[in-house]
């Protein structure tokens, strides 16, 4: 297994949600994301998720957010190796549009771009911006339909559909992508899982424990099975980390970072454990960061957190999808002080680098797994 490490582009001014966005040094500006990512490629890190909300859901509604597709089109232009894992809502864009957005960003990368695939939680964004926010698990129907038009036009044309959602009769797109884009999704619910298993390729999780992130591992190549599909390709994890040069240090970040009491990221949290179907507690310590990044640990000494790495890899997990604070500053320390530990402690029959590149890594030749 060949472990790759990403990050989150930061879109909405940072991750902390007791941390204003000057303490956080992250504005969200292009010109900053920029900054960014041809760092990240000079430093070895192999892709980016860029999140898509159309209001701040760290910083409240009066938040700065940038656009995911247009912000992903951007970061293709201005690097040569990332792969650039944009976030989609299906019920925000309809597939024939997103599939010809898709096509023109994996023009501008040269074949580096793919989907992360997310029915969506936020109701008062939908109702904000005139998405469709049905009911939870009608929205996971809603993405397996999704799924289906975006490949088939892609792959077929004319191309026609006639679905519960959606109907296309005789539909062109050209052109088509040099390299299918590969669709990830997560999702912890009994209709996601399920879902996810029969469209996607490959699962992202929420940070959890190795244990909570073994069992649900375990789950998914057991549906994947189950539905007489072929193995899922990867599984992804999110993690937010904290490196310093001490324990004692590290864990003084950890507590300045985690204080959620009330405000806009308060109410954001309530919204979101009540609107979505999770198999594990979220608690206030949790949402101090996005997505339960806190959970997998990954806080201490540059060894402490490269030996954390390691048992996630051991299990299963194959891709780090990482957030820092502030973002490019704590990049460049993980990439000097974890990256070669990776590498070192990493037994010697599997020795590839952690932060290895390999063009087209996740997306060369793919035939989609759903097809």
């Amino acid at each position: 297994m060949s472990l790759r490490i990403g990050f989150w582009t930061p879109t909405s001014g940072g991750w902390l949600r007791n941390v204003d966005m000057e303490t956080e040094r992250t504005p969200a500006t292009f010109s900053h994301v920029k900054e960014i990512v041809q760092a990240a490629e000079e430093l070895g890190f192999d892709l980016t998720l860029v999140p898509e909300v159309n209001l701040n859901d760290v910083r409240g509604f009066r938040g700065p957010v940038l656009d995911a597709w247009e912000l992903s089109a951007a970061i293709a232009a201005v690097t040569s190796r990332l792969e650039i894992m944009a976030a989609v809502r299906p019920g925000f864009h309809h597939p024939a549009q997103a599939a010809k957005a898709a096509a023109t960003i994996d023009d501008i990368s040269g074949g580096r771009f793919s989907l992360n695939v997310v029915s969506a939680w936020w109701e008062a964004e939908a109702r904000q911006y005139g998405g469709i926010f049905s009911a939870h698990d009608e929205r996971y129907d809603r993405t397996e339909e999704w799924v289906e038009v975006v490949d088939g036009l892609w792959r077929q044309t004319p191309f026609s559909y006639s679905g519960r959602f959606y109907q296309l009769e005789g539909t062109y797109l050209e052109p088509k992508p040099q390299v299918l884009p590969r669709f990830y999704a997560g999702g912890e619910s009994e209709a996601g899982r399920a879902a996810i298993s029969r469209f996607a390729d490959a699962y992202l999780m929420h940070g959890g424990t190795p244990e909570e992130l073994s069992a649900k591992i375990a789950d998914m190549r057991e549906r994947r099975l189950a539905a007489d599909r072929p193995p899922l390709e990867s599984f992804g994890m999110a993690a937010y980390v904290i490196v310093r040069d001490t324990e004692e240090e590290a864990l003084a970040e950890l507590d300045r970072i985690t204080d959620v009491r009330s405000g806009p990221a308060y109410d954001s949290y309530l919204e979101f454990v009540g609107k979505s179907e999770l198999d594990t507690r979220v608690g206030l310590r949790d949402y101090s960061v996005t997505n339960r990044g806190l959970r997998p640990n990954l806080v201490g000494t540059p060894d402490q957190v490269a030996q954390r790495i390691l048992e996630f890899e051991r299990i299963g997990v194959d891709v780090l999808l990482l957030q820092f604070s502030p973002q490019l500053e704590e990049m460049k320390r993980f990439a000097r002080d974890v990256f070669p530990l990776l590498e070192h402690l990493r037994p010697a029959q599997d020795a590839t680098p952690a932060h290895a590149t390999t063009q087209h890594a996740t997306t060369s030749g793919r035939k989609p797994s759903h097809v």
